[in-house]
């Protein structure tokens, strides 16, 4: 049965499960979203969509003109509120979703029709698991290295779908290529999507020797909870 969902589209982001997600919120309509998140009982699930932006913008008239059909829950955890009413927040993403439709007309922001995904059910690909967490060190490293800093080791989780979400959320990818892992069916698609995509990074940034972000972005500062 599908369920009505608040929705957050995004341009540059594509949010997974269990996955920390900071946001600043400034834009009225979206203000309007966290304030009715805050208002709901207890008991409810404060749950907003984050859904990434496949054409338009994040603000102003023409924004989210077109959405990705697949984005994942975000559980609001915690609000920080400035005096002019803009807010930061903390949500973690939960369960991951296909977009039925959009009502733009309700509410000042989006609410969508979805239907719930599957969760990827435990997966023992420990071997493809490991290979990708050597990969993504080692990419980290090479990353780093442009810029004459080091990349202090970081301890990553030791379980398959854990590891392929904060990977896929972590690298320097693209929205496209971030919204295919996300889309992916299952643990061991996800990960062996992202052996190729490592490899093809890795090389890029070798014959390049350059990246096209700040390397401070590849410091595991998303957590899984």
């Amino acid at each position: 049965m599908a369920d009505l969902l608040p929705l957050f589209p995004l341009g540059h982001t594509v949010l997974f499960p269990g996955v920390v997600l900071p946001l600043h919120v400034f834009e009225e309509r979206y203000r309007e979203l966290v304030r009715s998140l805050v208002e709901q009982r207890e008991s409810t699930p404060r749950r907003f969509g984050v859904v990434a932006i496949r054409q338009g913008w994040e603000v102003g008239v023409d924004a989210a003109e077109a959405l990705h059909e697949v984005g994942c829950a975000a559980e609001l955890r915690r609000v920080s509120r400035y005096p002019d009413g803009r807010f930061d927040i903390l949500a973690v993403g939960a369960d991951r979703f296909r977009l039925r439709e959009v009502d733009r007309e309700s509410r000042p922001y989006l609410i969508g029709t979805v239907d719930w995904l599957p969760p990827d059910p435990p997966s023992r690909d420990t071997a493809l698991a490991a290979a990708v967490g050597t990969l993504f060190a080692e990419y980290a490293a090479v990353a780093a290295g442009l810029q004459g800093r080091t990349v202090e080791a970081v301890e990553l989780p030791g379980d398959p779908g854990e590891l392929s979400n904060l990977v896929a959320s972590t690298a320097v990818l693209t929205l496209e290529d971030r919204q295919t892992l996300l889309e992916a069916t299952g643990v061991a698609a996800r990960l062996r999507k992202e052996l190729r995509l490592l490899k093809r990074e890795i090389t890029m940034v070798r014959r390049l020797r350059a990246l096209p972000v700040p390397v401070v972005e590849l410091q595991v500062t998303q957590s899984l909870s």
